[in-house]
Formats: structure tokens, C-alpha cells, sequence
């Protein structure tokens, strides 16, 4: 395996604390949501940022499928929304994620195709696999 890129992030006085990465573009507050026991600050959490990064790595999954298929896809109005669920049971804490993707200009069978043939190849989706409920949702144009 050829490492392509490696990121380096710190986070400082946990889920309430900082988080920051070595080259500087992120630099951010934490904050705990009130359902969570938190202050419910302006400050991201780890959800958010967890959300962000699957929703963006699942959208460039979607784009190098259409590519290497040959796919013609509006990838700049492309947009993955991803829903992340912090929840508790008697084992603990886990995830659960949402994935409402939106490939305009698709049809629904083209879409379903590309969205499990991203599934197969994101690496948070092959990071989650078997470890959290993900669910795939194909958004339609209306």
C-alpha cells in the first residue's frame, strides 16, 4: 500500500476542548451539545466534523465511479449530506450515519449504482463498515 497523503490533527481538552491540524487551515473551538449534558457553545464537535469529512470523501467516491464508468454527473452540484448520530446503549456509545446523496442528472438506477459503488471504495466507508449502521439515501431531482 503507497501512503498517497497523512494528515496530523490534535485535539486538546477533549469533546469541550481545541482542535487543531499541523498545517493550519483547521483551528477550532469544541463545544458539547446541550443533549449531551454540554453548554451547547458556538464551537463544532466531533459529530460535525466527523459528518463533514464522510460527506466530502463520499462525494469525491461518487466522482471517481462516474469517472472511471464514464458517467457524465454534474459533480459541481453533486452534494452528500451526512447525518451522524451519537448514541448510548448498554455497551456504550456509538455512531450511526446517514448518507442523502444528491447526483443531479442521474436517473434512479444509474444513481443507486453509483451510490453503493461509492460505498465499496470510501475509505470512511470502509472504515465504518461493520462497525456502525450507515444508511444510503439517493435524493432524486423533483
Amino acid at each position: 500500500m503507497k501512503t498517497l497523503y497523512e494528515a496530523t490533527s490534535t485535539a486538546v481538552g477533549g469533546r469541550a476542548g481545541h482542535v487543531t491540524t499541523e498545517d493550519g487551515p483547521i483551528d477550532l473551538n469544541l463545544s458539547v451539545p446541550k443533549s449531551m449534558g454540554g453548554d451547547g457553545g458556538d464551537g463544532a464537535n466531533p459529530e460535525q466534523l466527523f459528518g463533514s469529512a464522510y460527506a466530502a470523501c463520499f462525494g469525491g467516491a461518487i466522482q471517481a465511479i462516474a469517472k472511471n464508468k464514464d458517467i457524465d454527473i454534474d459533480g459541481e452540484n453533486l452534494s452528500v449530506t451526512a447525518t451522524i448520530g451519537f448514541c448510548e446503549d448498554d455497551d456504550g456509545f456509538f455512531l450511526e450515519a446517514t448518507l442523502d446523496c444528491f447526483i443531479p442528472g442521474v436517473d434512479k438506477e444509474t444513481g443507486e449504482k453509483l451510490v453503493k459503488s461509492a460505498h465499496q471504495i470510501c475509505p470512511f466507508s470502509k472504515a465504518t463498515r461493520d462497525n456502525i449502521t450507515v444508511t444510503l439515501n439517493l435524493m432524486l431531482d423533483e
